[in-house]
C-alpha cells in the first residue's frame, strides 16, 4: 500500500509540474490558448484575454464560449465541436468570427482537439487572430479583379510565352486584336508573324532577352490577323526569372499601331521621333561615360538642375552633390552599376541656387558591340513627394504629442476629482472646527492656516485643469495683470529655488480681450523655457505688464499691429539666450534644440500662434550667453473685466428638509452637521439606487436633493434625471470635485437648479441653497 501511496504522490507531482510546465509556456505564448468543458473555460492564456479584449478573470468566471462567437458563425462552431466531442475526428482547424469586448468583429483561426480533463471531456486548442490577414486577402482579391478588369478592357493584348516561344497565357482582347480566342491560342506566337524582314529583330530582341535576362526596347512586329489581314503591333516585353535568376517566361503587351505608323515612316524618322521624345519628355533622360560623366542630358533634367545643357555636359554627376556623398557615388552607384548592369535608387542633387533636389532615377550599363560601354538612364524629380512624406512624418509626430497632451489632460480631470473631494473634507472640516474654537485660541489661527492652504490647493488644481482642459476660442475682457500673476503664483512651485521670479505689475488696469486659459498656457510656456535656460545657473525671472501706445509714426516697427493701446508683457531671463544662427527659426513647428526625447518642438510655434489669434505679436531679443527677452502685446480694450467677487453677508438659513446624496462617507458626515447648524433637516445616502428608492416612497417629503456626480451604479446626472422624472418640479443641485461630463452650462441644460464645484465653503453652499429654494 505504501508502494500504492507513493506512486500516487509521485504521479500527482509529476502532473502538477507538467501543469505548471505548461502554464509556463503557455503564458509566454504569441496565440491564445484556451480548455473548455461544457460551454465554460476552465483556463485561458494572456494572449487569448487580449484577442478578445477581456480580462483572464472575465472568461474563466462571466464569459461562455458562444458569448465570443458572431451569431452567424455559432451553427458552424457548434458543429465543429459536436464532431470533436462525438469522436468523429480527433482535431480539427477552422476560422470564424468573434466579437470582442468593445463589439469589434474580429476573424480567428482555430486549432482544437478533446482531451480527458480530470475525468471528463475536455476541448482545448490554440487561437489566432487572423483579422490583418482576412484584410489583406480581401485587399488582393479585389487587387486582382482590378487587374483583371483592366486586362480584359485594355486596348492592348497582354501574353506570356515560354523560352521555347510557346503562347501559356493571352488576355481575352486576343478575339478583337487578332481574331483568335485565347483558348485558341496554344501555339508558338511565330506562326502569328509574316514573312516581313522586320520580324527578324523581334526574334533576336526576344532571344536576347531570354539569354541575358535583359529588357529589350520596344519593337514592331508584322502579323497576320485569322481572318488574313495584316497588321502591325509595337511589342514591349520583360523577362520573367526564377528564384535562379534563369529567364523562364516572356511576359508582355501589344498595341495595334498600324494606323499610327507605317513602317517605312517610322524607319526614316525614328531619329527625330526619339530626339522630339527626348526633348519633351517630362523625366530625366541622360547618358554617361563609364566614369560617371554626363555625355548628354535632356531640357527635363536642365530645368531641374537649373543648369545650361553646356554646363552638366562633361561634368561628374557627384559634382552636384555635397562633398560627403562623393565617396558613395564611387561605392554605392558606379561599382555596383558596372558589376549588375544596372541601379535604382533616389539621391540628393544641389541646383545651382543651393536647393536641395531629390531624384529618383534607373541606370542601365549599355554594351554595344561596335562602341564603347555607356550608361543610360532615366529620373524623376521626387522633391514634393519626399517633402510630403516628411511632413506627413511630422504630422505623425504631432498627433502622437496630442494624443500624449489628451491623455495628462484625462489624468489630470480624474486626480481632481479626487483631490477636490479631499479638499472639501479638510476645507469643510476645517470651517466646522472654527465655529467651535475661540478665536483667542492657538488653535484658532492654526485652522485659518489649514483653511488657508485648503484654498490655495483649490487654486492649484483649477489651474492643472485650465492648462490641461481643451477650450474654447471665445474672447471676453480679462484683467492681464490678473491672469498673469496667478499663472506666476503657479510657477514659483514647478521651477527650481534657484531661479527668482520677480513680478513688476504696478499698472491694475489693463483689460484685454482674450481666452484666459490659453494667456495662462502661453505664459506657462515661456516662462518653463526662460528657466530651463537657467537650470544650471539660477537666476532672475523677470515679468513686467504695463501700457504702451503704438502711434502712426512707430507702425513701421510693428507692420502686423494697428495703431492704439496696447498691454505691454515683458519676459526676461539670464539664460544661455538664443544663437542668432537659428533666432528666425524658433517659431517654426517641431523645431527645438532639446533633443525629441525631451521636446516636440510645437511649444513656441503654438505661443506663436495664440498670440497671432489675440490680434496680438510677440518679439524675441537675446544676445547669445547673455538671456533673452520676450515682448508680446496685447490690444487693450475699455470694457472692463467681470467680477465674479460677491459681496460678504451673514451665512443665509433655513428650515427645508434637503437629500443629500454622496458616495464618500466624510463629505456625508460633514455636509450633515454643516446643513443642520443651517437649520435644514438633512437625510444622507452614499448609494444612488437607495436614493432613489427612498424618494419614489416619499417624494414630497424633500424641498432640495444635492447629489455628487460621480458615483458607483450611477451618475449624478443620470440619478437627478430619474429624480425629475419622479417629481417635476423638485430642485436639484449638483455637488461635484470634478468631472468631464458636467459642467454649469450642461447642468442649466439637464433642467439642474445648481451647480457647484467642491471644496465648497459653508457661506458659499448656503448662499446656492437659498438661491435656489427661494426661486421655487
Amino acid at each position: 500500500m505504501q508502494k500504492n501511496q507513493d506512486a500516487k504522490e509521485s504521479s500527482d507531482m509529476e502532473i502538477e509540474k507538467s501543469e505548471k510546465l505548461f502554464r509556463s509556456f503557455s503564458e509566454q505564448s504569441f496565440v491564445g490558448v484556451y480548455l473548455i468543458q461544457g460551454d465554460k473555460f476552465v483556463y485561458v492564456n494572456p494572449k487569448f484575454a487580449e484577442i478578445f479584449g477581456y480580462t483572464i478573470e472575465e472568461c474563466i468566471n462571466s464569459m461562455l464560449f458562444h458569448d465570443l462567437i458572431h451569431p452567424d458563425d455559432l451553427k458552424l462552431v457548434q458543429e465543429q465541436v459536436r464532431r470533436r466531442v462525438a469522436g468523429e475526428i480527433s482535431s480539427i482547424q477552422y476560422e470564424f468570427r468573434g466579437i470582442k469586448k468593445n463589439k469589434a468583429i474580429i476573424h480567428v483561426e482555430i486549432y482544437g482537439s478533446t482531451i480527458d480533463y480530470k475525468g471528463r471531456l475536455a476541448a482545448t486548442g490554440t487561437i489566432l487572430d487572423i483579422t490583418n490577414r482576412k484584410k489583406a486577402e480581401q485587399a488582393l482579391l479585389k487587387s486582382e479583379h482590378q487587374l483583371q478588369t483592366i486586362i480584359e478592357h485594355s486596348n492592348e493584348l497582354f501574353y506570356i510565352h515560354d523560352t521555347n516561344n510557346i503562347l501559356t497565357y493571352v488576355s481575352p482582347t486576343s478575339q478583337a486584336f487578332l481574331g483568335y480566342p485565347p483558348e485558341e491560342m496554344k501555339m508558338k506566337w511565330t506562326k502569328l508573324t509574316t514573312d516581313n524582314p522586320i520580324n527578324l529583330i523581334g526574334v533576336e530582341f526576344r532571344e536576347n532577352s531570354i539569354k541575358t535576362g535583359k529588357i529589350q526596347k520596344p519593337y514592331l512586329l508584322e502579323l497576320k490577323k485569322k481572318d488574313g489581314s495584316i497588321i502591325l503591333v509595337e511589342v514591349d516585353e520583360s523577362p520573367v526569372k526564377d528564384a535562379t535568376g534563369k529567364v523562364v517566361e516572356i511576359s508582355g503587351a501589344l498595341r495595334d499601331v498600324t494606323l499610327k505608323k507605317k513602317i517605312g515612316n517610322r524607319l526614316i524618322n525614328s531619329e527625330s521621333r526619339f530626339r522630339d521624345l527626348f526633348n519633351a519628355i517630362s523625366d530625366l533622360i541622360y547618358t554617361q561615360d563609364i566614369e560617371g560623366r554626363f555625355t548628354s542630358v535632356n531640357p527635363a533634367m536642365c530645368k531641374a538642375f537649373d543648369y545650361k545643357e553646356n554646363k552638366l555636359i562633361g561634368r561628374l554627376a557627384s559634382d552636384f552633390m555635397k562633398s560627403e556623398f562623393v565617396s558613395a557615388f564611387k561605392n554605392d552607384y558606379m561599382e555596383p552599376l558596372k558589376k549588375n548592369g544596372h541601379h535604382e535608387g533616389t539621391t540628393i542633387y544641389f541646383k545651382r541656387n543651393g536647393e536641395k533636389i531629390y531624384v529618383e532615377y534607373r541606370s542601365v550599363l549599355v554594351q554595344p558591340e561596335d562602341g564603347e560601354p555607356f550608361i543610360s538612364g532615366t529620373g524623376r524629380d521626387v522633391t514634393q513627394k519626399m517633402l510630403s512624406e516628411k511632413k506627413v512624418a511630422k504630422l505623425q509626430e504631432q498627433v502622437i504629442q496630442s494624443q500624449k497632451m489628451e491623455s495628462i489632460a484625462t489624468m489630470t480631470s480624474g486626480l481632481a476629482h479626487d483631490f477636490n473631494n479631499i479638499l472639501y473634507i479638510i476645507f469643510g472640516n476645517t470651517e466646522l472646527a472654527l465655529e467651535e474654537t475661540p478665536k483667542n485660541s492657538p488653535a484658532h489661527a492654526k485652522l485659518e492656516e489649514i483653511k488657508s492652504a485648503s484654498i490655495r490647493a483649490e487654486g492649484i488644481i483649477k489651474h492643472l485643469l485650465n492648462f490641461s482642459r481643451k477650450t474654447d476660442q471665445k474672447l471676453k475682457p480679462i484683467s492681464a495683470v490678473t491672469v498673469i500673476q496667478n499663472a506666476l503664483n503657479f510657477l514659483r512651485s514647478t521651477i527650481p529655488a534657484t531661479i527668482e521670479i520677480r513680478e513688476h505689475l504696478t499698472e491694475a488696469n489693463i483689460t484685454i480681450l482674450a481666452n484666459s486659459i490659453q494667456i495662462n498656457q502661453v505664459l506657462m510656456n515661456l516662462c518653463a523655457n526662460a528657466s530651463q535656460a537657467m537650470e544650471k545657473t539660477g537666476g532672475t525671472l523677470d515679468v513686467t505688464v504695463e501700457k504702451t501706445t503704438i502711434k502712426e509714426n512707430s507702425v513701421t516697427n510693428f507692420p502686423d499691429l494697428a495703431t492704439g493701446k496696447y498691454a505691454k508683457v515683458t519676459i526676461t531671463d539670464m539664460g544661455t539666450g538664443i544663437d542668432p544662427k537659428i533666432m528666425n527659426r524658433i517659431f517654426d513647428p517641431y523645431f527645438t534644440t532639446k533633443g525629441k526625447e525631451k521636446s516636440s518642438g510645437l511649444g513656441l510655434s503654438i505661443v506663436h500662434g495664440i498670440v497671432k489669434n489675440h490680434n496680438g505679436a510677440i518679439f524675441v531679443d537675446s544676445e547669445f550667453g547673455k538671456g533673452a527677452t520676450i515682448t508680446l502685446l496685447f490690444p487693450m480694450v475699455d470694457e472692463k473685466p467681470k467680477s465674479k467677487i460677491q459681496a460678504l453677508g451673514e451665512i443665509p438659513r433655513g428650515n427645508e428638509t434637503i437629500l443629500f446624496v454622496d458616495d464618500e462617507k466624510s463629505i456625508r458626515i460633514m455636509a450633515r452637521i454643516m446643513l443642520k447648524k443651517l437649520g435644514y433637516t438633512v437625510e444622507t445616502l452614499l448609494d444612488p439606487i437607495k436614493a432613489l428608492a427612498l424618494f419614489q416612497l416619499k417624494p414630497y417629503s424633500f424641498d432640495l436633493v444635492i447629489t455628487d456626480m460621480t458615483m458607483p451604479h450611477m451618475n449624478g446626472a443620470k440619478l437627478s434625471e430619474k429624480l425629475m422624472e419622479i417629481r417635476s418640479d423638485i430642485p436639484v443641485i449638483i455637488c461635484t470635485g470634478h468631472s468631464s461630463l458636467i459642467n454649469e452650462e450642461k447642468a442649466e441644460k439637464l433642467g439642474l437648479a445648481g451647480y457647484i464645484m467642491k471644496p465648497v465653503s459653508i457661506s458659499r453652499l448656503a448662499t446656492s441653497i437659498r438661491k435656489v429654494l427661494d426661486k421655487q
